[in-house]
């Protein structure tokens, strides 16, 4: 049940990320002055989807607290780090990011950190 909890956290920041990505972009960008940036941020706040991200980030915290009655911090925070390998993923296909040679090392020390940081428990 343990791994479920991770699986939840990582699923749910992932969700949000990605939400207040998309939504984001489909404003325009940060105005200069201070008052048109609150406006522009209460704006954002209020977009239902927007919100939907706050929320999952919520859920990802409860989902974590579950996790850590499970698991020690050091075997399960590593774990964390498929959310930026999924974040990463699913930007290339939802919003056409650049793939770099940096960014695909990064992301295979990633991976190999995982692998080398689960085998230690």
């Amino acid at each position: 049940m343990g791994y479920l909890y991770i699986f939840g956290t990582i699923f749910f920041t992932v969700y949000g990320q990605i939400m207040l990505k998309w939504r984001i972009s489909k404003y325009s960008g940060l105005p200069d002055g201070l008052q048109e940036k609150v406006f522009f941020l209460l704006k954002l706040l209020f977009d239902p989807l927007i919100l939907s991200g706050f929320l999952s980030a919520f859920v990802a915290s409860l989902f974590w607290m579950a996790a850590m009655t499970k698991f020690d911090l050091s075997y399960a925070y590593p774990f964390m780090s498929l959310s930026f390998m999924l974040v990463f993923l699913l930007s290339i296909f939802l919003f056409h990011e650049a793939v770099t040679a940096h960014k695909m090392i990064g992301l295979l020390l990633i991976i190999a950190g995982i692998i080398v940081t689960s085998q230690s428990a």
